[in-house]
């Protein structure tokens, strides 16, 4: 393929305009509860994925497999914390997300009275 070809001289057409929240219906409490500790889930795993590598190899070998049950070992670990109450980061999303579903609605409501 040539470079020439790869290099954007056409214009670019407007980004379309997102779904309103409406279609897909309100999240219910715990479905929101359980989003807001999901990522913070990942976010706990990937803090872990850091601090691991932050150690060492304290004299064990570092192979595929080795690393490989390491991040499962993380996954697992990071998951149960937030389940059992994480950091409360989950908390401050799930208000956020009741925050931002409160004001969707209010701005479906006022553009039907548009």
């Amino acid at each position: 393929m040539d470079i020439g070809e790869m290099i954007l001289t056409n214009p670019v057409s407007a980004p379309a305009q997102l779904e309103s929240m409406s279609a897909t219906g309100k999240l219910s409490e715990e479905s929101m509860e359980q989003a807001a500790k999901d990522f913070e889930s990942v976010f706990i795993h990937k803090l872990l994925d850091v601090m691991t590598e932050s150690l060492g190899d304290f004299g064990f070998e570092k192979d595929g497999a080795s690393k490989q049950v390491q991040g499962i070992f993380n996954m697992y670990m990071a998951r149960e914390i937030a389940n059992k109450g994480g950091f409360g980061l989950w908390k401050d999303i799930q208000n956020s997300l009741k925050a931002l579903e409160a004001n969707q609605s209010k701005a479906v409501s006022v553009d039907r009275k548009i």
